[in-house]
């Protein structure tokens, strides 16, 4: 080479054909050099295609001496042909024209970096020369391997299933890895398990294309034979391929393939939550066969006669299922199912008992059944069938329970405990069978006013309102002594009727009445009307009772002053002598008083003795129960 460099570089091979040296690169420095230069370079280096591979060169010179050239080349498998090197006489970086020109580039440290790496830089040897003026020249040596990574097989199965009583190898699935380099291997699973190829029994097909971009596709596909166990079997396929040195994997999902085969067994069973069944509930009879596909269904039920009753147009029969709506104790017996396998004509049958839990026959008896009355006693008695054990509850009208068992016993009936009873009925064992019965425990008696509105202060002219209340059975009637308007309204137990009536003088001086009768009697009760003072003779009756009082308490004064003073003697006639005129006096005040009190507690006392203020003129009752 001119200025001074070799006239051909020692690569190891010759020029004149074969394996060719090919300089791409030269690095010129024009400095001194002392000794023969060491060069050192990895001996292989592994880089993904369209990656930019770096090919360091380090060396060093004996007597830190330093070079005069770095020179790069790669080793042609195809003779060098003439102008495929051209070479620039120039100090620094000089880059012939070969196919690297456009993706070379040269690091500080010397390194050559190659750009967009592709499958035809596999296995070619890059050279690195160092020169040392007359020194010599030292080189070593890389070996560039490229690859790419295949991309996760896609694994598709045979979807229009396999019969497992066939005896050829039929298609279970295909596995596909594409863009690898170089070409990966495919191996098969089942269940975790390789698979490998079997006379008669396993069969594995691979095909290897290379694409335009000089990547490969592998399309690797399964045959096999199947039995009916293999209908959960999970099969799938792994991509072995090498990397830096190490075998590397990548696997496909685990799929299923569809196997068919007939029935050998069908069982019926019902589908229950609770796995018990009572009256009213809908009833799930699922028939299972283990046949692939499901064969046909057909459902019957046994009579009487050991007959058989065809259901099958109430069954669905492509999914086996047969449902019975609000099942009753009827409902229970032998339910059969039947299926057809239309490929061998094959019959199975299965059989299941169907249990409805009841109640039935609830009854309340009454003991006794006569007529009762107020101060009798009763027993209530409750019996029901059922297949279960049962347990009996007492409630009352509100819902309130008031016994356990199957015997009530009430005593000392009255009006207010008269109502319906009701027994329940419940299956420990079986949750939500229950029954009821209801039973009315009426008293008879004739009507028994249990409140009356309260003396009452009015007016000559005045509307009021009177109420009158009462309880009776068989239901009674209301009259009233006086023409009114009336409205009768039911209140608890209570019957209850009111009157509004205008106060003539006539009801003020007598008063109401109240009447209630039914058919077993009468009973009245009398409603008192007060005349309404005006607001001074009240004031009136007042002051004359204050002053009757001062006068008392002055009178006794003067006698405790005079006993004192010894004025008066405190034998008995003495005190006769001295008290009797005061006693007089006394006595009309008092009098005068008590008469005052006797008209106003007149006015005071009410139908029940009971005292009530004169401004109390609001409507109030009288409770009569008591």
């Amino acid at each position: 080479m001119a200025g001074g460099r070799r006239a051909a570089p020692r690569c190891g091979w010759g020029w004149g054909g074969g394996w060719g040296c090919c300089p791409f690169l030269c690095l010129l420095l024009c400095c001194g050099a002392a000794g023969r230069p060491e060069v050192y370079m990895p001996a292989v280096l592994e880089v993904e295609i369209g990656s930019t591979a770096r090919l360091e060169c380090s060396f060093s010179i004996p007597g830190n001496a330093s070079f005069t050239s770095v020179e790069w080349f790669y080793v042609s498998a195809r003779p060098l042909r003439s102008g495929e090197a051209v070479r620039h006489h120039a100090s620094g970086v000089r880059i012939d024209e070969t196919e690297y020109s456009e993706r070379l580039s040269v690091g500080e440290d010397k390194a050559l970096s190659i750009s967009k790496v592709t499958r035809q830089d596999n296995a070619r040897t890059f050279i690195c020369q160092v020169g040392a003026d007359s020194q010599g020249v030292g080189e070593s040596r890389t070996e560039l391997y490229t690859y790419k990574i295949p991309a996760p097989p896609e694994i598709t199965p045979n979807s229009a299933g396999i019969p497992a009583q066939s005896n050829d190898m039929l298609k279970i699935a295909q596995c596909t890895s594409e863009n690898s380099f170089p070409s990966p291997n495919i191996t098969w699973y089942k269940n975790g398990e390789p698979l490998l190829q079997e006379e008669d029994k396993t069969k594995i097909l691979t095909t290897l294309v290379r694409e335009s971009n000089g990547l490969y596709t592998v399309v690797s596909t399964l045959f096999s034979k199947v039995t009916r166990e293999d209908r959960n079997s999970l099969f799938h396929c792994t991509v072995h391929y090498w990397l830096q040195g190490q075998m590397r994997t990548k696997d496909s999902p685990r799929v299923n393939v569809t196997v068919f085969y007939p029935t050998e067994h069908v069982e019926l069973r019902v589908a229950t939550n609770a796995g018990i069944v009572k009256e009213g509930d809908d009833v799930k009879l699922v028939c299972d066969a283990d046949g692939n596909p499901a064969p046909v269904f057909s459902f019957f039920r046994r009579e009487l006669g050991d007959s058989w009753q065809d259901m099958t147009s109430l069954a669905d029969t492509n999914d086996g299922v047969l449902m019975l709506h609000n099942v009753s104790k009827s409902s229970s017996g032998l339910y059969r199912c039947q299926t057809l396998d239309l490929d061998d004509m094959t019959q199975h049958e299965g059989d299941v008992e169907l249990v409805v839990n009841y109640i039935e026959g609830v009854q309340v008896k009454m003991e006794p059944s006569s007529p009762l009355h107020e101060g009798d006693s009763v027993r209530l008695s409750c019996t029901a069938h059922s297949p279960v054990k049962l347990d009996y509850q007492w409630r009352d009208a509100r819902g309130r329970k008031v016994a356990e068992g199957n015997q009530l016993l009430l005593t000392n009936l009255t009006f207010e405990t008269s109502s319906n009873f009701s027994c329940r009925v419940k299956a420990r064992s079986v949750p939500g069978l229950e029954q009821s019965k209801q039973v009315a425990v009426a008293v008879k008696g004739k009507p028994r006013i249990v409140a009356i509105s309260a003396p009452l202060y009015v007016r000559q002219d005045e509307v009021i309102n009177l109420t009158c209340k009462a309880i009776a059975f068989p239901q009674p009637s209301f009259h009233w002594s006086v023409n009114g308007t009336t409205h009768e309204y039911m209140e608890n137990q209570h019957m209850a009727s009111n009157l509004t009536v205008r106060v003539s003088h006539d009801l003020l001086r007598a008063g109401a009445m109240c009447r209630v009768s039914n058919a077993l009697g009468v009973s009245e009760k009398h409603i008192q009307l007060l005349d309404q003072k005006p607001s001074e003779s009240k004031g009136i009756i007042i002051v004359a009772i204050i002053v009757c009082i001062l006068v008392v308490a002055v009178l006794g004064s003067i006698i405790y002053f005079l006993h004192k003073k010894g004025k008066i003697s405190c034998g008995r006639s003495g005190k006769q002598d001295i008290t009797k005129p005061e006693a007089r006096k006394d006595k009309n005040v008092v009098e005068v008083k008590s008469d005052k009190l006797s008209e106003e507690a007149g006015l005071l006392q009410g139908a029940n003795g009971e005292k009530r203020s004169p401004a109390d003129q609001s409507e109030k009752y009288i409770d009569l129960r008591n």
